[in-house]
């Protein structure tokens, strides 16, 4: 008796993935939701401590708006590398599920961040848990590569390659923050901006053709 021919399965569609794609929407919106906790205005007060305690507020909202963005990316990352990821491993998973922890724990920086701005711990902390999160990004996206694009000259791994590029900067970045902010705290901060100009530059500097 003849067996009946196996389903084939894309990697998107291999029974391991969906969960996994479940799990860390869960988590990334519980993690975005968690930040708004820390913003917050005491009911009843009169009219001078409500605008005190507004302006007070002010550096949580800075803080939410801050890792709202940047959790949102994360998540974006995350959707796009797992719809990519061929047949698990146990390294891919662990390092999957290392960094939906460190996301899980983002609120708890984000908080010391508004509250603490000034102090080095606080903003080194903070640029920990976001150099880390990139991290594990661009090192999924190392260890998957082979296997997602075999073909290294195709334009598909050549974007791979510069969405990993993009991802170590910001590791990059983040962990070089980290020491600046013993030094001194804002301009530790202020040179997370460096961000941009390094996305921009891996992200489009690569696809320039020489002209003829």
């Amino acid at each position: 008796m003849t067996e009946p021919p196996t389903e084939t399965r894309t990697p998107e569609h291999s029974p391991g993935t969906p969960r996994l794609i479940a799990l860390s929407d869960g988590i990334y919106a519980i993690a975005m939701t968690l930040l708004v906790i820390n913003v917050a205005v005491p009911a009843n007060l009169p009219a001078a401590a409500f605008h005190k305690a507004l302006n007070d507020a002010l550096p949580s909202l800075g803080a939410f708006a801050l890792s709202f963005t940047l959790i949102a990316g994360f998540w974006r990352d995350h959707r796009r590398i797992l719809t990519a990821l061929p047949v698990e491993t146990i390294v891919v998973t662990r390092l999957i599920l290392l960094g939906l922890g460190l996301v899980a724990l983002l609120p708890f920086p984000t908080g010391l961040l508004a509250e603490y701005a000034s102090q080095p711990d606080a903003v080194a902390l903070y640029a920990s848990a976001m150099a880390a999160i990139h991290a594990v990004h661009a090192t999924l996206l190392l260890l998957t590569q082979r296997q997602v694009h075999p073909s290294p000259a195709s334009p598909a791994a050549a974007a791979r390659r510069r969405f990993t590029a993009q991802l170590a900067s910001s590791a990059l970045v983040f962990g070089l923050s980290i020491p600046l902010a013993f030094v001194n705290t804002e301009a530790a901060m202020w040179f997370w901006l460096a961000l941009i100009p390094a996305h921009y530059t891996l992200g489009h500097y690569p696809r320039r053709r020489p002209q003829p």
